[in-house]
């Protein structure tokens, strides 16, 4: 079976990417797919943010990575997916993502949603905390994939130390 991992990305976490793995081996496929949404303006161009999720799932076979816009149901349907996956941090993600999945259900019977609780040691990661903290000039290497901090530091006219 496919599975679809929507997000906007922006950029990639080690939170991102420790789902995009745990659900590699629950799946013959995933395809982790970042959303174009007119309602928001990213800090990485999708171009930025496919390559770094391409970069950091290079060593996943059978990870596929796309873009799209619209509904994520519909693009589930367009691409044979049937099960969307979502990460949990805490109650306060269940509460909005059952919501989503319940109208999801609603426009798309035949498509299901796997919550995945996040793993302990990024439970408190998203992409928003880590730009606050690249922004002021933080260290945010353990907490995105190799080559994103270096990304985030240019972004923010930051300069990290060598390790």
């Amino acid at each position: 079976m496919k599975a679809l991992y929507p997000g906007s990305f922006d950029p990639i976490t080690l939170g991102h990417l420790d789902l995009i793995e745990r659900s590699s081996r629950l799946f013959e496929e995933v395809l982790v797919a970042v959303l174009q949404n007119p309602g928001k303006q990213p800090s990485f161009s999708l171009e930025q943010r496919l390559a770094q999720i391409r970069r950091a799932t290079s060593h996943l076979s059978n990870v596929e990575v796309s873009s799209f816009d619209g509904l994520t149901v519909e693009f589930a349907r367009r691409t044979g997916t049937g099960v969307i996956l979502r990460g949990l941090r805490a109650m306060s993600d269940f509460e909005f993502e059952l919501q989503i999945a319940h109208t999801n259900l609603s426009l798309a019977p035949e498509v299901e949603t796997l919550f995945l609780a996040t793993a302990v040691p990024h439970s408190f990661l998203s992409s928003s905390v880590v730009k606050e903290v690249a922004r002021f000039g933080g260290e945010v290497r353990h907490l995105v994939p190799s080559g994103v901090a270096e990304e985030l530091a240019r972004l923010f006219n930051q300069t990290y130390p060598p390790r």
